[in-house]
Formats: C-alpha cells, structure tokens, sequence
C-alpha cells in the first residue's frame, strides 16, 4: 500500500512596518518561534495513524509578550501535535495552551495580557481537523479559488470594510481561563489537497481573491515554495504591514 506524504512549504517574514517577528509556526515536532527565514522551507511526512500538525500563531502586536505568547503556542503544539487524533484531543490541546500563557502571565506581572491567535491543521490517515482561535486562518485552495476553512473571531465589520485588526476571542490575554471557544472542524482526507494557513500578515492586505493568480497549480514541490514566496512578495508589495508567516500544506497522491 502506498502511503500518502504530507509535503509543507513555510515561509515566516517581519513584513516592512514591524521590527521584530511575533509570528512563530509548528510543522510537526519542528517550530520556527518569532525569528524569520530568508527562504521557505519544506517538510516532508506520511500521513499515518498518528496526527502531523501544522499551525501559525500570531501574538498580539502591542501587548507585553506577544511574541514568546506564540513561541510557546507552537512549542506546546509541536510537542503534542502527534494526539491530536480527534475534536476533543485538539479542544483539549487548545485549553492547555490557553492556560499555559495564563499560567505564565500570572507568573510574571511584566507579561500580564500576553496573548495569541492560533490556525493550523491536525491530520491523520482519516481525518482533516481544522482549527483556529483569532484571526489567523486556514484556506483550502481549489479550483476556484481559496476557500476560507476556519472562522475568525472578531467584532461584525461594517459597510464596505474587509478587515479588522480587533479580535474578540485569543489565547490567554483577556479572555477568561474557563471561555476559550475553539473552532474546530473534521474534514476527510482527500489526496491532492492543498491548504494556507496564514497569519493576517496576508491575509489584510492582500484579498484572497487575488491569490489565485500567484500560486502555481503543479505537482512538484518547488510549485509549493513559489506559491509562498509570491504570496508573501505580494503583502510586501502591499505594504507590508504586519509580520507575515505562511505554511501549504499538501497532501500527495
């Protein structure tokens, strides 16, 4: 039997505006914590009866800590991300995070109010689970576009406005210990999909509508590290204006 390979291209950069990197990212046990790479990397895994999870955190631009919030986010994750193997493991996964920067807030007033926002994937032999808390997101990109997989939390936008920088659910900061609500979804794995997990890096100032035209539909990995690499070109080309961190995930045939 052949087994499926999980091939993921990760791109994670400061953009123009900011100075330092609050993004980090988890590929299975492997982390890049709140620094940036000069050219994407990719991973390779089969996809068995434990989970690979993949997942972007974005700490909180302004608040005390925001970028060990996400180093430890994604620490935690590439630590127990093999678990992940049903809704409630990934739940249960979110929650300890959740408390682990309370805990770590409470431990030291300098970091009270540390805080993330968290997207990624847990994938098994079976299962696709999609998760986020925030605004970080996951997409699956189709035929016809990119289809948004996650939900964001943040305040109702108005007329005419396409993004917010206000989220209204993260983890730690202000929200309580015992009201963290993660969404979580299970997908079937389908061979030859491929999903972004971004950061709203991307995701604000570049509409998902135009990234179709930059992301090269092949089969060879080097179509994956240019499909990150002219995303993130066309955020810079937008200004840059948060820190920018992007993982595709493709499942091969």
């Amino acid at each position: 039997m052949v087994v499926p390979i999980i091939a993921v291209s990760v791109l994670s950069h400061t953009g123009v505006v900011r100075q330092h990197n609050e993004d980090s990212v988890a590929v299975g046990p492997w982390t890049l914590c709140a620094t940036a790479t000069d050219s994407p990397q990719t991973f390779y895994f089969p996809l068995g009866a434990t989970a690979l999870t993949v997942a972007v955190a974005d700490g909180l631009g302004g608040h005390p800590g925001g970028d060990l919030a996400s180093s430890l986010i994604a620490g935690q994750l590439a630590s127990t991300g093999g678990g992940l193997t049903d809704e409630q493991a990934v739940r249960d996964a979110l929650q300890a995070g959740h408390e682990t920067l309370h805990d770590a807030a409470d431990a030291d007033p300098a970091l009270t109010g540390m805080s993330t926002t968290v997207a990624g994937l847990a994938l098994t032999a079976e299962s696709v689970f999609v998760f986020n808390v925030g605004d970080s997101r996951v997409y699956e990109l189709t035929d016809t576009g990119p289809e948004l997989l996650t939900t964001d939390d943040s305040p109702p936008l108005a007329e005419g406005q396409r993004t917010t920088h206000l989220v209204t659910s993260v983890l730690g900061g202000a929200t309580p210990r015992d009201a963290l609500a993660p969404h979580v979804t299970r997908l079937p794995v389908r061979p030859g999909a491929r999903y972004l997990l971004c950061t709203d890096g991307l995701s604000d100032p570049v509409p998902p509508e135009e990234w179709t035209a930059l992301i090269t539909d092949g089969d060879a990995d080097e179509d994956d590290q240019h499909a990150v690499v002219e995303l993130w070109r066309a955020a810079i080309r937008a200004g840059g204006p948060d820190n920018i961190t992007l993982a595709l995930v493709r499942i091969d045939d």
